[in-house]
């Protein structure tokens, strides 16, 4: 079997985005041309099952600078850092400094349900995924 790369990773998450796994938060923005809205948090939480690293979240500001939510990335063993779904910003939104977020272990306090099944749909595309830290 040929390693995952962040290639396939990414192709196959862009593929399984959809508005029933966008952050509750972000709903009303989400659309098919837009596919990433809503998606950060546990697009880099797949990212990590697969690549580990750490988890990265900055405060993110509306175009006049009124706060606006959260947004989530990921910073690689490598030191590399990796955001997949920086493409939503697109109305001159902002994004802070990012602070390190430890990971709890076991099910997450909020959107498990939505991070199963993009989980679930991203490994139709390429198998089994790791196992959540």
């Amino acid at each position: 079997m040929n390693p995952l790369t962040l290639l396939d990773l990414d192709r196959a998450l862009r593929e399984s985005w959809a508005a029933d796994t966008c952050s509750p938060d972000d709903l009303a923005d989400w659309q098919p041309e837009n596919p990433a809205c809503g998606h950060c948090d546990i697009t880099s939480l797949i990212v990590n099952d697969v690549f580990g690293g750490d988890l990265l979240c900055g405060e993110v500001a509306l175009e006049e600078g009124t706060p606006r939510g959260h947004h989530w990335w990921n910073r690689l063993p490598s030191g590399v850092e990796l955001d997949l779904t920086r493409e939503q910003f697109r109305n001159g939104q902002t994004i802070t400094v990012p602070r390190v977020i430890v990971r709890p272990p076991g099910p997450l306090p909020r959107r498990w349900d939505d991070y199963l099944l993009l989980r679930e749909r991203v490994g139709r595309h390429l198998g089994p995924l790791p196992e959540p830290v």
